[in-house]
């Protein structure tokens, strides 16, 4: 065993080290393997490692927990799969086979359901209805923002002042945006909750709101505005934003291409063989 993590074994599970993780990868590509298979080898395992606590040991159950989180935050089973199959390499040639997860029957077979447009709306009429100028707020800076629950911390007066943050999450970096409208909003709450600096969204315990307490009060803000309860989680609301971004990116695709025809039509008027 050559990647040196067999002094790192503690009892109940192996203490993960990149440098170990690189030293496997190079074993790994040393077989053929493609650029592309490297990318997803790489972005597997530093996804696994941040999401390791302090002591960044590996145990029995990690790789599930990991991989269900994954899937609450919205990654596609695809994206799950690979990053999977890239760690159970690792663990397998560290000498760890006994930590690694072959078993993925777990992983959701049904789609999750898919909040529209028109719910949505309802769910902020509902809000305002009732007066929940927070539950008001978290509903739309997820939705407005695409942000995972894990990063609502960093929606702070300082960041919503500048209209963007950048995020590592799952050893991916992110920048997100706050639309202007929704940076007025925000700091007008926060300056009505005598928050002049850090997270907007606290608890009256003065701590951020927890992933259970964010999906809890969500899904009561859907059966009030009479929405299917399996929508209201923070996941349905980041699906909404990446298909309603999708959407609008295809549009622009399709002017693009338009304007392009048109500029080539004219200068096929000049310059075209038959012209």
């Amino acid at each position: 065993m050559q990647v040196g993590i067999a002094e790192n074994k503690i009892p109940d599970g192996v203490v993960m080290d990149m440098a170990d993780a690189e030293r496997a990868l190079n074993a790994w590509m040393s077989q053929g393997r493609s650029n592309e298979s490297q990318n997803i080898y790489r972005r597997g395992l530093r996804s696994l490692y941040n999401f390791l606590p302090e002591d960044k040991t590996i145990r029995p159950g990690t790789l599930e927990q990991w991989r269900d989180q994954m899937l609450e935050d919205g990654y596609s089973n695809s994206a799950v799969n690979g990053m999977l199959v890239a760690v159970n390499q690792f663990l397998e040639f560290a000498g760890h086979r006994e930590l690694r997860l072959m078993d993925r029957l777990k992983v959701p077979r049904n789609p999750q359901p898919e909040l529209t447009r028109a719910e949505y709306l309802r769910m902020l009429a509902t809000a305002k209805a009732q007066g929940n100028e927070k539950i008001y707020l978290i509903v739309k800076i997820f939705a407005c923002t695409g942000i995972y629950s894990q990063s609502l911390p960093m929606v702070t007066v300082e960041n919503v002042r500048k209209g963007r943050f950048c995020v590592t999450y799952l050893g991916t970096q992110s920048m997100f945006r706050i639309p202007p409208c929704l940076q007025q909003e925000l700091l007008s709450f926060a300056k009505s909750q005598n928050i002049t600096t850090g997270p907007i969204f606290l608890t009256q315990l003065g701590t951020t709101p927890s992933h259970t307490y964010l999906s809890h009060s969500i899904a009561n803000l859907c059966m009030a505005a009479k929405i299917p309860e399996a929508k209201g989680n923070p996941r349905c609301l980041r699906k909404l934003y990446l298909t309603t971004k999708a959407s609008v990116e295809a549009s622009f695709e399709l002017l693009i291409e338009q304007t392009m025809d048109r500029q080539l039509d004219q200068e096929q008027l000049i310059v075209g063989w038959d012209a």
